[in-house]
């Protein structure tokens, strides 16, 4: 076997832990000795080993002489767990293959170093683009402290979310909706608009998928929030934090704090709206490090307007609704020139809807 087929087991290996690991990247270790494969791990859950350390625990033989294969830099620092090149060392290896290396720019290169100075061979590369695509959250977050954006949202043919009268259950299939709630669990957060909480009353809870519940934000700059919508009421199920303006009330802001629900109060935008992107700098400082932005249109074109998406993902139902509720509103574009371009990362089909996974392209 080659050197890429290693690393494409280990990429296969990370991705098991998709869901769980956040805000940790999902990686994925290979240890090989001889042309065999002796030992395999990958980081399963937050706070738990990283990969490195159960591949070494699984291995079926002395590591002596082996070549690790790790799709991320091993870690040379402190956190959760003890750095995963001191047990590398200790096993034995004789060399250590990383497919990228950690963007943190206080760690980046440092475990790479580590090794070197031990007489371990080292080489970074292998595979570089899909070990740096399969943790793409975690890159943003790292190199820009502001969390990993997604905007999703689920739309008609002719490009409506809701009917006329804002009716929009169920606009996608099935499959559509538990492909939805995988991404809420593929993110630290779900945030929407208070709208959708007054006209949906949506739980924003991972249901449909397996997968931890992610934090959920309200923009809300006045507090519009009704004290029974559903969010304020289910706390043990999800921690809820709402988005304000200065302009809204100290006596309510008070009011959910005592029901364990947070008010982060940010600086108004020209219109006396949250400033969507002083919010995210925000999140990011409590160590959120992706959003799944959910909507409605008014959140939406808001994001979509100011650039702040990472990745763009629309579900498209075959279904013709006419006159109704637009998914993205006036963008001040008066020109095709103009136009916010799109690259396409991947199509796929759920149910009878087809998925279309978008990045934004530079101006």
């Amino acid at each position: 076997m080659t050197d890429e087929s290693y690393m494409k087991r280990a990429l296969s290996l990370a991705r098991k832990g998709k869901r769980w690991t956040s805000p940790n990247p999902m990686v994925g270790c290979v240890v090989v000795k001889e042309g065999r494969i002796i030992g395999e791990g990958y980081h399963k859950r937050f706070g738990e080993n990283h990969a490195e350390i159960n591949a070494i625990n699984s291995a079926s033989e002395s590591l002596e002489g082996s070549t690790f294969y790790v799709t991320l830099e091993p870690c040379s620092h402190h956190g959760k767990t003890p750095p995963c090149v001191d047990r590398i060392i200790d096993s034995g290896a004789a060399c250590v293959i990383a497919g990228v290396l950690d963007p943190n720019p206080s760690v980046s290169g440092r475990g790479i170093k580590k090794l070197k100075n031990h007489g371990i061979e080292t080489r970074v590369g292998v595979l570089e683009e899909e070990c740096r695509d399969l943790n793409e959250k975690f890159f943003t977050f790292m190199t820009t402290k502001i969390p990993f954006v997604t905007l999703k949202y689920a739309q008609t043919i002719d490009g409506r979310i809701a009917s006329a009268t804002g009716h929009s259950q169920w606009i996608s299939s099935k499959a559509s909706r538990r492909f939805a709630h995988a991404l809420r669990a593929e993110h630290d957060a779900v945030l929407v608009g208070v709208d959708t909480v007054i006209r949906d009353n949506p739980e924003l809870t991972v249901r449909l998928a397996r997968g931890r519940n992610p934090v959920r934000i309200i923009v809300d700059s006045t507090l519009r929030i009704p004290d029974d919508a559903t969010i304020v009421q289910n706390q043990r199920k999800a921690t809820t934090l709402i988005a304000v303006t200065p302009q809204s009330s100290q006596e309510k802001r008070l009011h959910f704090r005592e029901r364990g629900i947070e008010t982060i109060v940010i600086d108004e935008d020209g219109k006396g709206r949250v400033d969507l992107g002083k919010l995210l700098i925000a999140l990011g400082e409590k160590g959120l490090s992706s959003v799944l932005v959910e909507g409605g249109s008014n959140i939406i074109t808001s994001f979509v307007k100011e650039g702040l998406p990472d990745r763009i993902v629309i579900i498209t139902a075959p279904k013709i609704l006419g006159r109704g509720i637009e998914a993205v509103g006036d963008l001040g574009i008066q020109t095709v020139d103009e136009s916010i371009r799109l690259s396409v990362k991947r199509i796929m089909k759920k149910g009878d809807d087809i998925v279309a996974d978008l990045r934004l392209m530079a101006p």
